[in-house]
């Protein structure tokens, strides 16, 4: 008998997060939950950042998921946009890890690819394939909720690939192959159980 399985998806931001939950069967996945964290009534970004950490903390306790597969940040030409978003997928990330739960890292096109077949599908070309897949009654009003399921949906997908990319056993791990990123000289020292891969296009 095929193990059971949770994964939870996860598009950070600090506007919306929204996020997915999947369970896995053999080869088979059935659809849990998607929701969002709504910050947009909050001014403080560091306050927006406590909240999705303790947000995705409540959704590991809540749910245990066995892995987590969240969006990576869109590089645009908004430095500053591009910086908050990369806070708030590593406050995420730091929350997953903290649980000893495994991430992937997904590039937006990859899972735009990996659900339609089209990496440059819109929101709404993603949700509906993610309706019809998972048998999904409505949609939400919003999109970042399915932009997060669908990260778990592509998770799915890419099982027992060949996968492109960094992948990371642990943060000793990360900091070994991103020395010119960490420049802490303590940050070697440190080890976590739990594993951080990165997948790109």
């Amino acid at each position: 008998m095929s193990k059971e399985r949770i994964i939870l998806g996860i598009d950070p931001g600090t506007t919306i997060m929204g996020f997915g939950l999947i369970k896995v069967v053999g080869k088979t996945m059935t659809f849990l939950q998607l929701n969002e964290l709504d910050l947009k009534k909050y001014d403080d970004h560091y306050l927006k950042l406590k909240l999705i950490f303790e947000r995705t903390i409540e959704l590991i306790e809540t749910h245990h998921p066995d892995e987590i597969a969240i969006e990576a940040p869109f590089f645009g030409k908004n430095v500053q946009s591009m910086l908050k978003l990369g806070r708030a997928q590593g406050v995420a990330m730091a929350a997953g890890l903290s649980r000893e739960v495994p991430i992937t890292e997904y590039s937006p096109k990859k899972i735009k690819m990996a659900i339609t077949g089209n990496g440059n599908a819109s929101k709404e070309q993603v949700a509906r394939m993610l309706q019809s897949v998972l048998g999904l009654k409505t949609l939400p009003k919003n999109l970042d909720s399915t932009d997060g399921l669908a990260a778990a949906v592509c998770h799915f997908y890419n099982e027992g690939r060949v996968e492109v990319g960094k992948n990371y056993t642990g943060w000793a791990s990360f900091v070994k192959q991103n020395e010119s990123r960490v420049k802490s000289p303590t940050a070697k020292k440190t080890t976590i159980k739990s594993g951080v891969k990165q997948i790109k296009k």
